[in-house]
């Protein structure tokens, strides 16, 4: 059964699924999707062309898919989706993405946004995201798989956040952060792995000695770090985390990458 309050409006054209709950002074457009399940706690805004997961939750004072803070966005059909069972806590924003980018604003599933979070335009955020209170990002952020988002961090438009990584609080984030990286800091350095996520993923204390040992040759050791991935590709190239860090270093970036000793590495260097 679906529940739509008396003082919420639905423009004509919505798509409301089945067990959907629509509490008081919503506004959901007219080319809104609302999935199965969904729920909008009261005063929370779904704009423009946006799908939201069946299982979500939307709380007090959020807005998800208005236009982006872009100058150039001439109010084009661009789009914002919301994955299963993704929690939006109070005061987010979350706005749709720009034809100057991918198009479309993208937050997986079973992620968790908590209060007065800003997801800008074209980001992309994972499943099993966690972004603690008060995170703000630029345009075109991504955010991989499970990496967790301290709070009233910054994060710079095109930073590249890995899976598994952990951004400390009340960082300021200008640069690539490795997956199961761990960075803190005003402007954050990499401090090093985030051994509690590896080892809630399941990964054994022998792989977690091999991923030290590996970061320790990339981002500890002295010479060119170029000569470092490669030494480091020889070694421990076999082990699927070593071989997905060394992939993301070595993807196109426009940030470059956090290093331990300095903010950041040139693209090209880290290729």
């Amino acid at each position: 059964m679906t529940g739509i309050h008396p003082a919420a409006i639905v423009e004509e054209g919505a798509f409301i699924g089945q067990g959907v709950e629509i509490g008081p002074w919503c506004h959901v457009g007219a080319d809104a999707v609302l999935e199965d399940g969904v729920r909008l706690i009261s005063h929370v805004v779904v704009d423009g062309h946006t799908r939201i997961g069946a299982g979500s939750t939307l709380y007090p004072f959020a807005s998800v898919g208005l236009p982006p803070q872009d100058l150039k966005y001439r109010g084009e059909p661009t789009r914002c989706e919301i994955g299963t069972g993704t929690q939006i806590r109070e005061h987010c924003t979350i706005h749709r993405g720009t034809t100057t980018g991918s198009g479309v604003t993208r937050v997986g599933a079973k992620c968790l946004l908590m209060a007065v979070v800003h997801v800008a335009h074209d980001c992309t955020l994972g499943d099993g995201v966690i972004i603690a209170n008060n995170v703000v990002m630029g345009g075109h952020v991504t955010i991989d798989d499970g990496a967790v988002i301290g709070g009233s961090a910054a994060l710079h438009q095109f930073v590249r956040i890995g899976r598994g990584a952990m951004v400390g609080g009340v960082s300021g984030v200008e640069a690539d952060v490795i997956p199961f990286g761990l960075v803190m800091g005003n402007r954050a350095r990499l401090t090093g792995l985030n051994i509690i996520g590896l080892r809630r993923r399941g990964v054994e204390p022998a792989g977690i000695r091999t991923l030290r040992a590996a970061f320790r040759l990339m981002f500890r050791h002295e010479g060119v770090f170029a000569a470092r991935l490669a030494e480091t590709r020889m070694r421990y190239g076999n082990d699927p985390i070593v071989a997905e860090i060394l992939a993301f270093i070595e993807a196109p970036s426009k940030r470059g990458l956090i290093r331990r000793n300095s903010r950041a590495v040139e693209t090209d260097d880290a290729a």
